[in-house]
């Protein structure tokens, strides 16, 4: 009897910490469970229209249309997904051109977006590159990304990437960091809409990169989630996809749907694996296959079928392409018109580098106090390291928070 009691009152659960989501989960809650009028979310981790609502694209709606009238089934598709997905996908990505040279090389898998892009493939690593590899992450980077290098039994180290004084790419310091890596390492890198900052590399310094690759045999592991979002045009967007491929570097490309077909509740996305030949690309899919089994056994069709019909229809692509444009124009004049007010309002600071940076986010480089005063005095909500979806600010909020930034920021900025 007594030996029954103590097995009642032991729990094995009991020493478990408390699990700590990303600061963006927070925010979402204290946003949503704000009743003041006047509140303003900054920390949305999705498009919005001028209006601050949710957008479902017409191209979109159009390509549901046609999925529905093909009255499909709901069976398993097979473990690597929907081939027809898994192909467009990839040719977007990397190009029409390089695609139809190197289609036959190119393994393929649909995952579910960008985290599971990122998840497989540091998985797929870490069964195959020799023990001891490190993957080395920008400083800063998504919350996820080294928590699931560790998840998936990796290494992770920071490069430099984001200069807190010039509030621009610290470029020589990240140069100096991947010249110091250990030949053979993996090296994470945003493609484009660098998140959180908002900075991205130019051309002449994805050149240098190149050069720095294959110096020193590193791995280009690009997560490319935000293709089309950035600039309004896929190809530019992709410019350092396009310029690895061509000089035959192999890579490795996490692409997600999430933003640029604002389908973030259908978790669509591709991983892909530039391979020597198709011997080898069918040997990388079966491995990637074993380990997405265990994950998540298949992905869901939904979101894929609505994917690949807009990519493979001209007349839907075409009209995608143009809603691309317009939401990538729209988070750049909020860019300005931010700017703008706080110079008008008086903000004895120079706020340019916001209407230079690119796509969805900002690190606005404002400290603590001013966050913990946004908040609780102004009802602007934002993450904690003073990071901002420029999709949050519309017409109707935009002076509203130029002031409350200016009014936090007058007489101290950190």
């Amino acid at each position: 009897m007594l030996c029954f009691k103590v097995m009642r009152n032991f729990s094995l659960w009991s020493s478990v910490p408390l699990g700590q989501l990303d600061s963006m989960s927070g925010v979402v809650a204290q946003y949503e469970a704000d009743d003041f009028p006047q509140k303003v979310n900054l920390g949305v981790n999705t498009y919005r229209d001028n209006n601050g609502n949710p957008v479902v694209l017409e191209s979109v709606t159009k390509a549901l249309q046609m999925v529905r009238e093909k009255k499909l089934d709901n069976e398993y598709p097979p473990i690597e997904g929907l081939q027809s997905f898994i192909e467009a996908a990839i040719k977007v990505g990397y190009g029409e051109s390089y695609y139809a040279k190197n289609n036959k090389n190119i393994a393929g898998c649909q995952v579910l977006s960008g985290t599971g892009a990122v998840r497989l493939g540091f998985e797929f690593l870490n069964k195959f590159v020799p023990s001891g590899t490190k993957v080395f992450v920008p400083n800063p980077t998504k919350n996820i990304h080294p928590i699931i290098a560790k998840m998936a039994g990796l290494q992770s180290q920071e490069y430099r990437y984001f200069d807190p004084i010039t509030k621009q790419v610290d470029f020589s310091g990240l140069s100096e960091d991947l010249y110091s890596a250990p030949n053979g390492s993996i090296v994470l890198l945003h493609a484009c809409s660098h998140n959180p900052t908002g900075c991205d590399l130019e051309l002449y310094q994805w050149k240098q990169i190149l050069d720095l690759t294959k110096q020193k045999q590193i791995l280009p592991f690009f997560d490319m989630t935000y293709q089309g979002f950035t600039s309004g045009d896929l190809e530019k967007d992709a410019q350092a996809i396009r310029l690895f491929t061509e000089a035959g570097v192999p890579i490795i490309l996490g692409q997600s749907f999430d933003k640029n077909m604002g389908l973030s509740g259908q978790r669509t996305g591709c991983l892909s694996l530039v391979c020597s030949n198709e011997k080898e690309k069918l040997i990388v899919v079966s491995q990637l296959n074993l380990i997405a089994r265990s994950l998540w056994s298949c992905p869901p069709v939904h979101g894929a079928r609505i994917v690949e019909t807009v990519l493979n229809n001209p007349e839907l692509f075409k009209l995608w392409l143009c809603e691309l444009r317009v939401m990538a124009q729209r988070m750049k004049k909020m860019r300005v018109s931010f700017t703008k007010a706080l110079k008008d309002i008086g903000s004895p600071h120079d706020w340019s580098y916001i209407s230079k940076q690119f796509g969805m986010y900002s690190l606005t480089g404002i400290g603590p106090a001013q966050i913990k005063e946004l908040i609780e005095k102004y009802h602007i909500y934002l993450l904690n390291n003073g990071g901002i979806s420029i999709a949050g600010l519309n017409e109707s909020n935009i002076k509203y928070v130029a002031q409350a930034f200016h009014e936090v920021t007058k007489h101290n900025f950190i």
